[in-house]
């Protein structure tokens, strides 16, 4: 597969509905969730990125073991983010253990560089986020659930839980979200505005905290 780059900053050829993962992921439970139900391919030298979504989509997963082990994680983040080939979204395990870290990968990331955020409590809920992701890009009515019905997304358990972490939410405004932005992308790209008419100003700020980078 050729690469237009050799830093591993992209952007790499995709192939339609594929995703490009790195070799360090094979036989993980991340890539075992994906694999069936998304194409995946396996490919050395992407460091930084952990998953090519598209030649300029691309995500950076951070571990619990990364957050725990200090803050050598952002190197990665920041050669994604001074890339103007690329579009990163960082995935985070936030679980019981790293609770204490969050906070401030959350303002490294989204205030600092301007990146989003996504957190997810496993792999395994990962990898339903990013076949989401992928069949979201893939935009064919036939194939890509989002345009099918929209009420559907609330019954997946991991995009749910996903948008309840968002800084305001919760268990009761995150299904209303969903039901106006089917998506994390419709939903990290939406303005104040359309935020506050389901969610109310205070909120809507709030979210829209989290998806941009503050000015």
């Amino acid at each position: 597969m050729e690469r237009n780059r050799a830093d591993g900053a992209g952007p790499v050829h995709v192939p339609f509905g594929h995703v490009v993962a790195n070799e360090k992921w094979r036989g993980s439970q991340l890539a075992q969730g994906m694999q069936g139900k998304i194409k995946l391919v396996f490919e050395d030298g992407l460091a930084p990125v952990d998953f090519y979504l598209s030649v300029r989509s691309c995500i950076l997963y951070i571990t619990e073991a990364d957050l725990v082990a200090g803050n050598s994680y952002r190197k990665r983040l920041v050669r994604v983010r001074n890339s103007s080939n690329l579009k990163g979204i960082v995935v985070v395990e936030k679980t019981r253990m790293t609770e204490q870290y969050f906070r401030a990968i959350q303002k490294f990331t989204v205030l600092d560089l301007g990146m989003v955020l996504l957190p997810v409590a496993s792999q395994m809920e990962a990898s339903c986020l990013i076949i989401q992701l992928v069949q979201e890009q893939i935009k064919e009515p036939n194939k890509n659930p989002f345009l099918k019905k929209k009420q559907a997304l609330i019954s997946e358990p991991s995009l749910l839980r996903t948008v309840q972490q968002i800084p305001g939410v919760g268990k009761v405004k995150a299904p209303l979200l969903l039901q106006k932005f089917p998506s994390i992308q419709q939903l990290s790209n939406a303005s104040i505005q359309e935020l506050e008419q389901v969610v109310g100003p205070a909120v809507a700020q709030q979210i829209h905290a989290f998806f941009t980078r503050s000015r």
